[in-house]
């Protein structure tokens, strides 16, 4: 998925103008300039091949394109290459004269919005962006998702449906659970009805709650869960071990400490492991990064935890599951440790509010 704060920055320029003024943006915030062979100064990145060659590459390589350029020549040149919001970089036009910033392209998601707004603020320019919820001066369903690291199910209709009732002036509720209402007032949530009490609600047509928890008390309005992506997982498991053995203990282990399975953000191991098919089935089926460390890191936590002979012999350290948590986690470990059928399993969650 894309990300509401671009990491990465391209501007392409294609005037004297536009060069110029990419010189002014350089001097703000980090950003990497592409123009010409004829309009190169020091610093500038020369097209390769052709200007839609290379902003075909760049596509794919950063989280935000900015253009100083027409908007007709920027929606030609990326027409082809325009996936879905979930996956699309931040796309920002603005004119050489800097006038005017334009949000082309994901504009909640990608954080096209936020970068125009930012740009506009830096150049004393006017931010263009035309999405309902911001024209409306509310909150987006998909832009708290971003910040918050979270999804949904379903998440491109959940979103879709949220934001039109939003603008529609429809009364959608939102409930923080505890791990996070403390932070609720960092967030964007104009338009919602902040809802204290899932047992008391107010007069609501819909609600969505901020949890972790893979089970809430029904309710009679439509209600969606928006989940940060804040459990990890530490596992260790015998080599060769069947993928479906381990989905099912993963699972039983994600149920016993009342965990939603969206709530997944990385899976976690030792190097020996790298290559676990079963490891690396269950990160594929949950779509998360499976990160391993090594015998030299893993054994700098081993004394915080029971170890086995069997499993130093074997693999170097004496404990896997809860070592690479504790790191994944920062120390931060719920429940205990599952072990059946020769797989080990250790949650925590990381504190990303």
């Amino acid at each position: 998925m894309n990300t509401a704060r671009p990491e990465s920055v391209a501007l392409f320029c294609l005037t004297p103008g536009g060069v110029a003024l990419a010189q002014r943006l350089r001097s703000e915030f980090a950003l990497d300039c592409f123009t010409s062979e004829k309009l190169l100064q020091p610093g500038f990145i020369p097209f390769g091949g052709s200007f839609a060659q290379t902003v075909e590459q760049a596509f794919s390589q950063y989280s935000a394109l900015v253009f100083i350029a027409a908007t007709g020549i920027v929606v030609r040149v990326i027409a082809p290459l325009v996936c879905d919001k979930m996956h699309d970089p931040a796309v920002v036009v603005m004119d050489e004269r800097a006038e005017h910033v334009i949000s082309l392209l994901s504009g909640h998601l990608g954080g096209a919005n936020e970068l125009t707004r930012h740009l506009a603020e830096i150049l004393d320019s006017d931010p263009v962006i035309t999405t309902a919820t911001d024209v409306n001066q509310l909150a987006a369903l998909d832009t708290l998702a971003a910040k918050l690291d979270a999804t949904l199910l379903d998440f491109r209709q959940t979103v879709k449906t949220v934001n039109q009732m939003l603008v529609s002036q429809k009364r959608v509720g939102l409930w923080w659970d505890r791990d996070f209402a403390a932070h609720a007032k960092q967030y964007d949530t104009r338009g919602f009805i902040p809802v204290d009490d899932l047992g008391a609600l107010p007069a609501l047509d819909a609600l969505v709650c901020v949890t972790l928890r893979d089970v809430l008390p029904a309710q009679t309005i439509p209600l969606f869960k928006l989940v940060p992506k804040r459990v990890i997982a530490g596992m260790g498991c015998r080599r060769d071990t069947p993928s479906q053995t381990v989905a099912t203990l993963f699972s039983q282990q994600l149920a016993a400490n009342h965990f939603d399975p969206l709530a997944l953000r990385v899976i976690g191991s030792v190097t020996l492991k790298k290559d676990e098919r079963a490891l690396l089935d269950l990160a594929q089926h949950h779509q998360v990064p499976f990160e391993v460390f090594s015998v030299e890191q893993l054994a700098q936590h081993e004394h915080r935890f029971p170890a086995s002979e069997f499993v130093r012999q074997t693999v170097g350290v004496g404990s896997v599951s809860q070592p690479a948590a504790w790191l994944l986690s920062h120390g931060n470990l719920v429940g205990t440790t599952l072990r059946e059928q020769g797989v080990t399993i250790t949650l925590g969650v990381i504190d990303r509010c």
